[in-house]
């Protein structure tokens, strides 16, 4: 019967060590030029530029967690939805140790 949980316990462990190599998405931005500002609602918004290039927004509202804008393909934009429309992904970081 111990044999059975094995296997998803290794899974559920592999698993969490993949997601630990992406970690805070700043991290590849060591160094970056980052840009601060607060907007009239309090909500700080930081851009991260390389080589002049917007490649990140890390938006931290006044209440609630903060998200990120990403530029993946390092073309200069953030990135839109593949979908219908002009929606940006939204990314959250939601577990950090």
């Amino acid at each position: 019967m111990k044999t059975l949980w094995i296997g998803p316990l290794l899974l559920l462990l592999a698993g969490c060590a993949s997601m630990a190599a992406q970690g805070d998405p700043t991290a590849d931005l060591a160094d970056a030029q980052v840009a601060v500002r607060t907007e009239t609602n309090g909500d700080v918004v930081e851009e991260y530029r390389v080589a002049g290039q917007l490649r990140m927004v890390k938006v931290t509202p006044s209440r609630g967690p903060a998200y990120y804008l990403m530029d993946e393909n390092g073309d200069g934009r953030l990135d839109k939805s593949k979908g219908e429309g002009t929606v940006s992904p939204v990314y959250w970081k939601l577990y950090g140790w």
